[in-house]
C-alpha cells in the first residue's frame, strides 16, 4: 500500500491555526488531569510504602492490627519486651524499642485561635529517632519532657492549612487547651509522618489523660533475630493481648484502605479523558468535514482508504503529542511535590517516569482515537460525491 509522506501531515496541522490550538489545549488538558490523578495515586503510594522500616517490628493490642490509633498496650510492655527479646539492635546500652503513643488531637497556632485543626500527635521518647531512621532533625531540638514541647513534621503546616511562618520554631500551638512550645521540625523522606506533630510520651500521656500506650515499635538485628521470634512471645503471652507484626505490612495494609480513594482518582482523570476524548472527535468531525474534497481527490490520485486514515491519524497524534509533551512539562513544574492533604496527614505529589508514561499515553490515546471515527465517516463517502464535496 502506498502511503502520503509524513510531512503531508506536518504541513496539514498549519493549514488552521486555531483548529490546531484547540487540538493542543484540549490534550494538554486531558493530559495534565491524568498526570494529577497518575502523581496523587503515586504520592500516595509511596508516602505509605516508604513509612515502614524493613527490619522494624510494631506490637499493638490484639484486634487493633488496622489502627494503631485504636490499640491500648500497657505502659510496661516495652520494658517486658525488652527483657524477654534477644536479638532487639541497640547502640551502646541504648536499644532500638520506642514507645508510643499516636493520637489525633484538634491543634493549631497559638497565634491564630481561629485556625484549628485535626492532625496526628505522636508522643515518643528520643529512642523513636532511632526506630525511624529516615526521620532525621532539621532545625532546633527534640523536645524536652515536662516542658510542653514539640516538634513538627516538614508538611505539618500542610496538614493544619496554616503558613509555614505562623508555626516556626519559636511559635506555639495550641494543644489540649495550652500553648507547647515548637523547639524543631523533622523531615521523614517522604513518610506519613511528614505531617505529623511529635511530643514527648510521657506530656501526651497526661494531656490525654492515659495511662497506656499506642503500640511499641522495635528494631531487629537480622542477623540475631526475626520477625518469628517476636510473634512467638506474643502468641504465648495470652494475658497481655497483644499482636505483632512487621512495620512495612501494616502501612502496606494502610495502603489497601486507601484504594478506593485511588479508584476514585483514577475515575475522575477517566472521565475527565472521555469528555477530552468526545470534544476531540467534535472537533476533528468539524476539520474533516471541511476536507471530504481533499480524501476523495487522494484516493483518485490512487491512494487507498488505509493511506489517508494513517495520514489523517498522524496529524491528530502529532498535535495531540504536542499538548502531551506541554503537560508534561506543565506536571513537573507545577504538579512535581505539590503538597495536598488527606485523612493521615498530608504527601507530596510525585510526577517521575510513571506519571509522565500514563500523561503521555492519554494524549496518545486521544490522538488516535479521536481521530479514527471522523477519518472513517469521510472515507465512506463514494469518490464522486467526495469530490463534490457533498
Amino acid at each position: 500500500m502506498r502511503r502520503l509522506p509524513l510531512d503531508y501531515a506536518v504541513r496539514n496541522l498549519g493549514r488552521s491555526r486555531t483548529r490546531l490550538l484547540l487540538a493542543v489545549i484540549g490534550s494538554t488538558l486531558v493530559a495534565l488531569l491524568t498526570l494529577a490523578a497518575g502523581s496523587f495515586v503515586r504520592g500516595m503510594m509511596m508516602s505509605l510504602q516508604s513509612s515502614g522500616g524493613e527490619d522494624n517490628v510494631i506490637i499493638v493490642g490484639t484486634g487493633s492490627e488496622e489502627s494503631v490509633e485504636r490499640s491500648e498496650i500497657g505502659a510496661k510492655i516495652p520494658g517486658l519486651l525488652g527483657a524477654s527479646i534477644q536479638g532487639i539492635k541497640s547502640r551502646g546500652s541504648t536499644p532500638y524499642l520506642s514507645p508510643e503513643v499516636y493520637v489525633q488531637l484538634i491543634i493549631g497556632p497559638e497565634s491564630d485561635p481561629e485556625r484549628r485543626s485535626l492532625a496526628a500527635v505522636r508522643g515518643v521518647t528520643p529512642a523513636a529517632m532511632l526506630v525511624h531512621s529516615n526521620v532525621r532533625l532539621t532545625e532546633g531540638r527534640f523536645p524536652r519532657a515536662g516542658e510542653d514541647e514539640v516538634m513538627l513534621g516538614a508538611m505539618a503546616h500542610v496538614r493544619l492549612g496554616v503558613p509555614s511562618e505562623s508555626i516556626a520554631v519559636g511559635q506555639s500551638l495550641m494543644l489540649e487547651g495550652r500553648p507547647w512550645r515548637i523547639v524543631g521540625t523533622f523531615d521523614a523522606s517522604g513518610t506519613i509522618m511528614q505531617a505529623e506533630v511529635w511530643a514527648p510520651l510521657t506530656d501526651i500521656k497526661e494531656a490525654t489523660k492515659r495511662e497506656t500506650i499506642s503500640c511499641v515499635v522495635m528494631t531487629l538485628e537480622p542477623s540475631q533475630a526475626e520477625f518469628g521470634d517476636v510473634d512467638y512471645f506474643c502468641r504465648s503471652r495470652i494475658d497481655l493481648e497483644l499482636s505483632a507484626m512487621r512495620e512495612s505490612e501494616y502501612y502496606a495494609g494502610l495502603s489497601r484502605f486507601f484504594a478506593p480513594i485511588r479508584f476514585v482518582a483514577w475515575a475522575t482523570a477517566g472521565l475527565i479523558g472521555l469528555g477530552g476524548l468526545f470534544g476531540g472527535l467534535n472537533t476533528m468531525y468539524a476539520a474533516f468535514a471541511a476536507r471530504v474534497r481533499e480524501v476523495g481527490m487522494l484516493q483518485s490520485l490512487g491512494y487507498r482508504r488505509g493511506a489517508v486514515v494513517l495520514s489523517l491519524v498522524q496529524e491528530s497524534v502529532i498535535a495531540a503529542s504536542a499538548g502531551g509533551l506541554l503537560a508534561c512539562v506543565a506536571g513537573l513544574l507545577l504538579l512535581d511535590g505539590l503538597a495536598v492533604r488527606f485523612s493521615m496527614g498530608a504527601f507530596g505529589l510525585v510526577v517521575d517516569e510513571s506519571v509522565l508514561l500514563v500523561g503521555l499515553g492519554a494524549s496518545l490515546v486521544l490522538g488516535i482515537v479521536g481521530a479514527l471515527p471522523p477519518a472513517w465517516k469521510c472515507l465512506t463517502l463514494p469518490i464522486p460525491q467526495a469530490l463534490k464535496g457533498v
